[in-house]
């Protein structure tokens, strides 16, 4: 059995290795990530989880595990940032506020697909311009959904959340291992 790891992110390498997990190859899907008209955060990150699994190819004996992270401010879906000036203007809509981490995850193995997703209360503290300022120069913003990453720099502007922080990092891995182990991937085998 073979596991394939359907995205691109280290982050998401690096959760994995807390499990024990090395992926046997990594196939980040290309897929048009736009949300529909009107879809609201959770369903539209369930979705592309769901359209990312149904993506990559997989031969028999291989099971596939995808996520999608996204960045919720009530209704609206704050995700990847295009440049620096759209960062900006999520740093500024998500200071002083509380939002939505939420990450979807899906493992397809044996023609079935397993879903779950996890929803992470998180508090941004108020931001000065020196800080947004100083946090875009550094990059860490880029192909980060809500134009931040609690791992890096942004941490200092969290002090509170709610729920898993490893889902926020993009992948809850308790919830990760329960779904491997479902679609038999043997957790835990060199232990």
């Amino acid at each position: 059995m073979k596991l394939v790891l359907g995205s691109g992110s280290p982050r998401r390498l690096e959760l994995l290795a807390q499990l024990g997990v090395t992926p046997d190859d990594i196939r980040p899907p290309d897929i048009d990530e736009t949300p529909l008209k009107a879809e609201l955060p959770r369903p539209y990150c369930q979705r592309m989880a769901r359209e990312k699994a149904a993506a990559v190819t997989a031969g028999d004996g291989e099971i596939v595990l995808c996520a999608d992270t996204t960045v919720a401010l009530g209704r609206r879906i704050l995700g990847k940032p295009a440049d620096a000036g759209e960062a900006a203007e999520f740093l500024y809509a998500l200071s002083g506020r509380r939002h939505r981490v939420i990450t979807a995850i899906a493992v397809k193995a044996q023609g079935r697909i397993w879903e779950r997703d996890v929803v992470t209360a998180v508090q941004m503290k108020r931001l000065s311009d020196d800080e947004v300022n100083g946090y875009l120069a550094t990059g860490d913003w880029q192909g980060k959904a809500g134009g931040y990453a609690i791992q890096g720099p942004a941490g200092a502007f969290i002090p509170w959340i709610s729920g898993s922080f490893s889902a926020v990092m993009g992948l809850p891995v308790a919830e990760t291992a329960h779904l491997l182990s479902a679609a038999g991937w043997p957790l835990w085998r060199d232990a």
